[in-house]
């Protein structure tokens, strides 16, 4: 099993698409990743000789992943967030950053609200 920047890749899947489960890793970035190691990404990654791993991890060295990847994203969520901009705001109070409608949809930002009814109405006072 080839391990790549902490990363366990699975392997039956070809080395393109196993590339992804990286943090910080795409589809385009792991074409580029590819071609600098010089490693065909239609092979399965059980099929890779370790000097095609090691190559591989020499050309994800290079690059911003995992953890780094992280921290900097967070970091950069809470200097908007410091700096009281409206996109900070709205990451406090968590709801949708880039201007996405709230009225409806939103529901995976917002979670699920209940809703409160007036109960089942009885019928009281009614003559017949």
């Amino acid at each position: 099993m080839a391990r790549i920047a902490g990363v366990d890749l699975p392997r039956d899947k070809k080395v393109e698409f196993s590339l992804c489960y990286i943090y910080g890793i795409g589809r385009t970035s792991a074409q580029k990743v590819l071609a600098e190691s010089g490693v065909d990404g239609n092979i399965r990654v059980k099929d890779l000789t370790e000097d095609q791993v090691s190559a591989i991890r020499g050309a994800v060295g290079d690059m911003k992943v995992e953890g780094e990847m992280r921290t900097e994203n967070t970091m950069n969520i809470k200097r908007l967030m410091d700096i009281g901009s409206y996109k900070g705001y709205r990451h406090r109070r968590g709801l949708p950053v880039n201007g996405q409608r709230t009225k409806t949809n939103a529901r995976t930002r917002k979670g699920k609200k209940r809703t409160v009814g007036l109960g089942k109405k009885t019928a009281v006072g009614k003559k017949g």
